[in-house]
């Protein structure tokens, strides 16, 4: 990734960021459409998220992904938002718009009864993107999950050695968690004959969407897929 005067930047925004495969997959994304822009990665606590979405902008960048933990705030911090939990934003004449590409994630999936894990931003951008009805499920809330008689499982925490829920054939199971390897649902579903939607799936499928959002022309799907040796 070479950055030149002319370059226009998007930046990630969360807490922590090291971990996170967006830049790789969005940089790909930019170079496979000859676009000269750059994606960068700020690990911003939550007592900065304010004062660093106001440098970003001042500084000219064309826009942002958020992640953990900010995407609820992000939105209040919005001129305009797409609900009250975004993970992308576009900066317009030094406006901030926040839009929601996470439900594109659950996009197509049809479902009566979805088991829904976890209650935070990743949950809650998800919310818009379902069909009948979602048992939400957190630690901090209703707790043991419990899948029995629903379609769809989703896990929107970033838990990926623990087996939540026990899925079964004939359901469809998305994870948001993402890192070296399978995670432990993604396994167990995968091994029950269930349809699954990985993290890095998940990514893409949010990514490509940001990228539509941030530079107005088709995202090139295959190529963010290939950054993430994911097959097509």
């Amino acid at each position: 990734m070479s950055i030149g005067a002319t370059t226009k930047l998007v930046a990630l925004l969360g807490h922590p960021v090291a971990h996170s495969l967006s830049p790789k997959m969005q940089n790909e994304a930019f170079a496979a459409t000859w676009l000269d822009w750059a994606y960068v990665a700020l690990d911003v606590p939550p007592s900065q998220l304010e004062e660093a979405l106001r440098g970003i902008v001042a500084g000219g960048f064309a826009g942002a992904n958020v992640t953990i933990p900010h995407k609820r705030v992000a939105a209040a911090l919005c001129d305009e938002a797409e609900g009250d939990a975004v993970n992308t934003l576009a900066f317009v004449n030094g406006r901030v718009l926040g839009f929601n590409t996470d439900k594109e994630i659950v996009a197509g999936i049809r479902s009566e009864r979805v088991c829904l894990i976890g209650d935070g931003g990743a949950a809650h951008t998800l919310l818009p993107g379902f069909h009948g009805e979602v048992r939400q499920f957190s630690r901090r809330g209703v707790w043991p999950p419990d899948a029995e008689g629903c379609d769809l499982i989703v896990n929107a925490t970033p838990v990926r050695d623990e087996l939540l829920v026990e899925p079964h054939a004939g359901q469809v199971v998305v994870d948001l968690a993402y890192g070296d390897g399978e995670t432990v649902l993604v396994a167990a579903a995968r091994a029950a004959g269930c349809q699954v939607v990985d993290g890095l799936e998940a990514l893409v499928r949010q990514g490509a969407a940001s990228f539509e959002r941030w530079t107005g022309i088709a995202a090139p799907v295959s190529a963010m897929r290939a950054a993430l040796g994911l097959t097509q």
